[in-house]
């Protein structure tokens, strides 16, 4: 138990890590002052440049990928303990205390979930469908949706494990919640963000 408590408060520890501001800084540019104000990898390649955005984008990843990875092939974690673990990074980035508990929408740290767990298999899945889907609505809440249904339907299919479904079932929930304001949209209406005054000190 006291293990379990471990993995997942490191776990959300990782995924916490505000990799877009920290390295947006270094370039003297705040991400949260661009398009959604959403401190991920989208706007570090808004605010910073390809590099920075890159960066961003491989470390955000990396952050869920690396503490999943260890618990479940590493240390042999499966079953009902993995779930805790395999969230918490979405929820850390989410959800950052470096943030005033404020976050991103967790996309890439998602990505990162499905490395840590099945390596490339969801992962490619992932990608050509939220490319696909994207390309063809231009509005990323619903990409988001169809990614899911689509990786659902792969799991499903070639990889029916309880313990997969019940991570892709909270991750949707909590993807889904974070990208509320695009699906209040018609699937075909490209994303609009409006500004969001920043609070002081984030």
């Amino acid at each position: 138990m006291i293990e379990a408590i471990l993995w997942t408060g490191l776990s959300f520890l990782s995924g916490a890590l505000p990799f877009a501001v920290w390295l947006g800084r270094l370039k003297g540019v705040d991400v949260r002052a661009v398009g959604d104000r959403n401190p991920g990898a989208i706007n570090a390649f808004r605010a910073g440049g390809k590099w920075i955005g890159l960066a961003v984008m491989l470390l955000d990843v990396s952050k869920a990928a690396a503490p999943i990875g260890l618990a479940y092939y590493e240390f042999g974690w499966r079953g009902l303990r993995i779930i805790p673990i395999a969230i918490a990074p979405m929820l850390g980035h989410a959800f950052s205390p470096f943030l005033g508990f404020r976050g991103g929408k967790a996309i890439a740290t998602a990505m990162g979930v499905w490395i840590g767990l099945t390596l490339w298999k969801v992962p490619l899945v992932g990608v050509i469908s939220i490319t696909i889907f994207y390309l063809l609505l231009r509005n990323s809440g619903w990409a988001i949706l169809l990614t899911l249904i689509t990786v659902g339907v792969y799991l499903a299919v070639f990889l029916p494990q309880p313990t997969f479904l019940a991570v892709l079932a909270l991750q949707s929930a909590l993807l889904l919640w974070k990208h509320r304001r695009e699906l209040r949209q018609p699937p075909w209406s490209k994303s609009t963000h409006k500004s969001i005054p920043l609070e002081p000190g984030l």
